[in-house]
């Protein structure tokens, strides 16, 4: 993959995805659009952790959900080191702790328990993008040779209010490090940083309805042409990538426009700018200033 200007992260994504699927690269569950691909041979590839000096050295082990990852979780478990696994979407808590049973057999274990490589412009990583020391593949180990420091701490400024709702750890976290004396000023809808009300974390409050049948707002925008497999989350996902998540979305199905009510015209604009070319799946969105009526 050849590297051109204007380049971003979710068009990297995309291109390998689409070509993952036309080459029939990957295991269930299919397609591998919007999620961590599982790559035929993963498990192979896991496999090979256990001729690096790195894993043989380690006693704590974290490895994401992921079903690709499925072999690298067993092998940890295999090799009696503590396996740290993220609870999903972080809501009760920030890792299972998974430790192997004494007296447990490989089998006992195995019962609980290439194409993806592109080099990455430089003008793409960010400050809290964590850099890849080791790849490892079916049939190489690739070191990288990171230079890059790796990110300290959490990216306040980088989490939206909607996602501090989705996972009570964040605001417990937010309010420690508050008291602490630091900056944990969140996104706003419009990408800039809102900061934290007096006397700790708040909820934010949510705008009132749009009753059926009145003019919408003219800091509504509309979303359409999206893939019949669309889901909600694949748009709030690049969203968020964008810094354009409103403080409230309507999700009328895949086959009906989305609706995302921000809070002036001047943040609804630059959405439509932002997000014309934007593709989920297989579709381009359509997006425009959503003024007409909702019934239609």
């Amino acid at each position: 993959m050849e590297p051109r200007a204007g380049v971003s992260k979710q068009d990297i994504r995309e291109r390998i995805w689409d070509h993952m699927e036309s080459q029939n690269l990957a295991d269930f569950p299919r397609p591998v659009h919007h999620r961590i691909p599982n790559f035929k041979g993963s498990y192979v590839a896991c496999q090979n952790l256990q001729d690096m000096d790195v894993f043989a050295r380690a006693r704590e082990v974290k490895v994401d959900p992921d079903k690709p990852l499925e072999g690298a979780r067993l092998l940890a478990l295999q090799s009696k080191k503590t396996l740290l696994v993220p609870t999903p979407r972080l809501r009760t808590g920030l890792f299972n702790k998974i430790t192997p049973p004494p007296g447990a057999t490989k089998a006992d274990l195995r019962r609980c328990a290439t194409s993806q490589v592109v080099d990455i412009p430089e003008a793409l990583l960010e400050d809290h993008d964590i850099a890849v020391d080791y790849i490892l593949t079916p049939t190489r180990l690739i070191a990288t040779g990171r230079e890059r420091p790796q990110p300290a701490g959490i990216a306040w400024s980088k989490i939206s209010p909607e996602m501090m709702e989705k996972i009570p750890i964040l605001r417990s976290l937010r309010r420690r490090e508050e008291q602490a004396g630091k900056d944990v000023a969140l996104r706003d809808a419009a990408g800039s940083q809102r900061a934290a009300p007096p006397g700790g974390v708040g909820r934010p409050q949510d705008p009132q309805g749009v009753a059926r049948g009145s003019p919408l707002p003219a800091a509504t925008v509309s979303v359409g042409n999206l893939p019949h497999d669309a889901r909600v989350s694949d748009l709030k996902r690049a969203l968020r990538e964008l810094g354009l998540m409103p403080p409230r979305l309507t999700w009328q199905g895949p086959r009906h426009p989305v609706l995302l009510h921000y809070q002036d015209p001047g943040t609804a604009q630059r959405a439509v700018s932002c997000l014309q070319g934007l593709r989920l799946g297989a579709s381009t969105v359509r997006v425009a200033l959503a003024e007409q009526q909702r019934d239609r």
